[in-house]
């Protein structure tokens, strides 16, 4: 009897962890008791069973474009506008900051970047790339486990009449690598709720641990499913719902530390919910798919959706109608909340969704040209109640699928006449040219997926250059390598539990109100007031809280108040210093200013010791315009272009011209007459004192020529600005038609900016990746600092380029690290303890080496050490350290010397450590060049 139901757990472990397809056939109804039940009805049941019987705030979903989240593409979770709650790091004056209990039904997409559905959708009855996710969230634990719980099964079970024993529940077994017990609370919970212990199943941490990511919150999570077998034969388990009681903080070591405060996550996905109260074995047979599917029958005229699957789907025509169906809802959504298809990130994922939308709907289903965009309607119909973006941008949303349908179709038929034209030059046993292909593909020219091109070569009967592709991708990618360097370094943040801590004490959040105490003088320039203010907090570079700094200290300040505005948002923090007051000739130089949960911190290297309590007094370096500003004066040109207005010019004496207020001059010689020019107010109007018009518009002397009326420029951006002198700023702008290019070039460096952030999110699995990672945001800035783009947008991107760069090269950091520490107990326990180890060992540069050399010293402080590293085509690194009591007749910048000379070589560094390259293919003649010279000194 226990072996059986060891077997049948099991059974039922395998199959959760394959997250059941509801394979065909899809149309048999699992019950025929209830009657189906509509998809707005099952949506608006859950929100008002939150909103009514247990008090939860409802909040509109999101939209799936993340806003200051770059470790995503899209939206893909009910829980990610939520984030700064859980980190910590919301601010306490904002609206988020009150939340206690709230729900909603979130908008997600999952394509592209590490949680992407795209390539499974069509090929079973489940997978979607856009999804609705109903959840609830219990925030800084105003209810936990026990409330979480009970409230999701009264609604399963009373509201949606779901029979209890077609439930099944999973719970957190524990993990005693990490120390972790099982989550029994969760599991008494469940049993004092009626479900027996028969369909109860406990997993580990792949299954029912949550994380956010490889650090941060984290904790165990129950989950409900449903069996779609009712009891007839072994259970076929779905997961329905996943609560996450969020307990734990993952920290940058791996441990596991308490969260100062609790939350609750909970997410159940609507499209798998309906499908089981209407009794459907498929999710594309609920109401939320048949009215597509239908419009897609009728829009083609292939033969009706039938659900079939696999080997069953003779022709794939049923997968094609799964991938048109969920893909034109992919398209409309993210469209409609400002997502178009584009080059890169997130655009480019949607430009394929699209063109896979097309392939799939033109050759397997033979639709006409512009079928997609007749079925955004049908989208808008089922959708656009819950999410009324849709309905307000249907008529662009049905644009822009249409003209990317299109433009793909073009870019078929040449992409088929140029492997035509190509194939009558190949001989009978010759493989299609790998540039060719390359040209075709989305790293080229026509955009064509690489799968595309090699099914049309496929149904010709001719065979791929794989290699030369491959061999091009590498070039390419070793290309985007060789541009720009590794950087900066990450800027000083206070992390959950600081945060916490500061919380905990009752410390309230910085006073920033003073940073808008800044005046115009009449010179044109800025006058930023001073601020006096306390330190209330100092912490160390690793974040640790300090009662004092000394002397050179690199050092994060928490003030009661600060003048200085920072960073969030794109906008780049202010600079400037710090003095103590009573000891103004000490200058402390506050490098950046960022802003955490509510709380400030200053990035400040201590010239002297600063101390708790110390009183302060802030200055802000002034600078020429912030982005806010440049928009804003944009903003008023392009308010002007927009209302047409007459541009009037006339002589006049240039005695009259003497006292009009707001009148624009230069500090230059007019002749007189002198010609005055006028903007929508004539100008003997405007030269009357006593009309102050010259202070409402462009009043100006210039005998220069211009358009009659503003219309006549059509767009004006600025793109580039020059600090004259103190307090005088010159802007460069463009109009008409090079305005709207500036715009389309600082929107694509902006998505591949995001591309960026979004990879390096997704971490890196060697140094060499994180290098090349490190290297584009590198090339990124040289774009962003040279390209023709509106001024506004090349700062914010400046801003973020800058702060990715710093992630990048923490990253850096961190694996060389892991590398160099792995690599030193390696070297260690092949040489026994003695003055000198000279050794051969392969690292990824030189700054890798490097830590290695440096580890073994401060493992073993009396050897001192030289390592040689082997590279491609015959180059040697070199590092070494000489070990202190070895010193001042042995020194590593002579020693390093002495061997990369014998290789061909330069060395560099000082008394201590030292590095150098090389060139040469007999390693252990260049090893006893080291050793020689070695003993010869000790």
């Amino acid at each position: 009897m226990a072996a059986s139901v060891a077997a049948a757990a099991g059974r039922l472990r395998r199959a959760i962890r394959r997250s059941p397809q509801w394979r065909g056939p899809s149309r048999r109804a699992l019950s025929s008791e209830a009657p189906p039940t509509q998809a707005a009805a099952v949506r608006d049941a859950f929100l008002s069973f939150f909103r009514d019987r247990h008090g939860h705030r409802l909040v509109p979903s999101s939209s799936v474009r993340p806003r200051g989240d770059p470790s995503l593409l899209f939206v893909n979770a009910g829980m990610n506008q939520f984030k700064p709650i859980f980190l910590g790091t919301v601010d306490p004056r904002s609206e988020m900051a009150g939340f206690q209990r709230v729900a909603n039904s979130q908008k997600c997409v999952r394509a592209g970047g590490r949680h992407s559905d795209l390539e499974d959708v069509g090929r079973d009855l489940s997978h979607h790339t856009f999804f609705e996710m109903l959840g609830n969230w219990a925030f800084r634990g105003v209810y936990f486990k026990e409330e979480a719980c009970s409230m999701a099964w009264e609604l399963l079970t009373q509201v949606y009449g779901i029979p209890e024993d077609r439930l099944w529940v999973s719970y957190f077994g524990g993990d005693p690598k990490a120390g972790l017990g099982p989550d029994l609370e969760s599991r008494d919970i469940w049993l004092n709720l009626g479900v027996p212990a028969s369909r109860m199943l406990s997993f580990g941490p792949q299954e029912n641990f949550w994380e956010m990511g490889d650090t941060g919150p984290c904790g165990p999570c129950t989950e409900i499913h449903y069996d779609l077998a009712g009891g007839v034969g072994a259970p076929q388990l779905v997961e329905l719902w996943n609560l996450v009681f969020m307990q734990h903080n993952r920290e940058a070591d791996g441990s596991l530390q308490p969260l100062p405060q609790r939350h609750v996550d909970t997410g159940m996905g609507l499209e798998r919910l309906l499908a089981v109260l209407q009794g459907r074995r498929s999710t594309y047979d609920t109401d939320l798919f048949s009215p597509l599917l239908n419009a897609i029958h009728q829009g083609c005229g292939a033969p009706p959706y039938s659900g079939r699957v696999g080997a069953a789907d003779e022709g794939h025509t049923d997968t094609a109608y799964r991938v048109v169906a969920d893909h034109i809802r992919t398209l409309s959504v993210c469209i409609a909340d400002g997502v178009s298809p584009g080059m890169s990130g997130a655009p480019l994922v949607l430009r394929q969704i699209l063109r896979r939308a097309v392939r799939f709907s033109t050759e397997l289903l033979r639709a006409p040209p512009g079928f997609l965009g007749s079925l955004v309607p049908v989208v808008v119909e089922t959708l656009g109640g819950a999410y009324p973006e849709l309905q307000r941008n249907s008529a662009q949303i049905a644009s822009l699928v249409s003209e990317g349908e299109a433009a793909f179709l073009a870019s078929l038929q040449r992409g088929r006449r140029i492997i035509e034209r190509t194939l009558r030059r190949l001989g009978p046993s010759d493989v299609f040219p790998a540039e060719v292909a390359w040209s075709l593909s989305l790293s080229g020219n026509l955009g064509l997926p690489l799968d595309l091109v090699e099914l049309m070569l496929e149904e010709k009967g001719v065979q791929l250059d794989s290699a030369g592709l491959e061999r091009l991708a590498q070039e390419e990618a070793q290309h985007r390598a060789r541009q720009a360097e590794p950087v900066q370094e990450q800027g000083l943040q206070l992390d959950i539990h600081a945060l916490g801590e500061l919380q905990r004490q009752g410390v309230p959040p910085t006073d920033d109100s003073p940073k808008y105490n800044y005046s115009l003088r009449p010179s044109g320039g800025y006058e930023f007031s001073t601020c006096e203010a306390q330190v209330l907090q100092l912490y160390t570079e690793d974040g640790t809280a300090v009662a004092s700094v000394g002397e050179g200290q690199r050092c994060g300040l928490l003030l009661d108040k600060t003048n200085f505005y920072a960073e969030q948002g794109g906008q780049a923090s202010d600079r400037g210093y710090l003095v103590r007051v009573g000891l103004q000739d000490v200058l402390f130089p506050v490098a950046q200013a960022q802003v955490c949960g509510g709380f400030i911190l200053h990035e400040v290297v201590a010239p002297e010791c600063l101390k708790v309590g110390d009183q302060i007094q802030l200055h802000v370096d002034e600078a020429p315009l912030t982005p806010e500003q440049l928009r804003a004066v944009e903003g008023t040109v392009q308010k002007a272009v927009g209302q047409d207005e007459a541009v009037y010019m006339e002589e006049v004496a240039l005695a009259r011209t003497a006292h009009v207020p707001g009148l624009r001059s230069l500090d230059e010689v007019y002749p007189d007459p002198v010609r005055v020019v006028s903007v929508g107010v004539p100008v003997a109007q405007a030269l009357n004192p006593a009309s102050q018009a010259a202070l409402q518009t462009s009043v100006e002397l210039c005998c220069g020529t211009h358009l009659l009326r503003t219309g006549a420029i059509g767009d004006l951006v600025i793109i580039g600005e020059r600090q004259l002198t103190k307090g005088t700023t010159r802007l460069l702008a463009v109009t008409g038609e090079q305005a709207q290019q500036a715009r389309e070039v600082g929107q694509s460096l902006a998505q591949e900016v995001e591309a960026a952030a979004a990879r390096l999110s997704q971490g890196s699995r060697d140094v060499v990746e994180a290098q090349r990672l490190s290297k584009d945001m590198g090339r990124l800035t040289d774009a962003v600092d040279t390209a023709v783009m509106p001024q506004w947008q090349r700062r914010e991107l400046q801003a973020t380029l800058k702060a990715l760069q710093r992630r990048a090269n923490t990253a850096i950091r961190k694996l060389e690290m892991g590398q160099a520490a792995q690599k030193t107990q390696e070297l260690l326990q092949q040489h026994s303890e003695g003055p000198l180890i000279v050794d051969t060992v392969y690292a990824e540069s030189l700054s890798v080496l490097v830590k290695v050399v440096r580890q073994l010293c401060k493992q073993a402080p009396s050897t001192s050490v030289l390592l040689l590293s082997p590279q491609p085509l015959g180059q040697v690194l070199c590092a070494c350290q000489v070990a202190q009591s070895a010193m001042p007749a042995f020194t590593a910048e002579a020693w390093a010397l002495a061997v990369c000379s014998h290789m061909g070589g330069r060395a560099w560094g000082s008394r201590v450590v030292a590095q150098g390259t090389g060139s040469t293919a007999d390693l252990e003649a260049a090893l006893s060049t080291a050793r020689a010279y070695a003993l010869n000194k000790l």
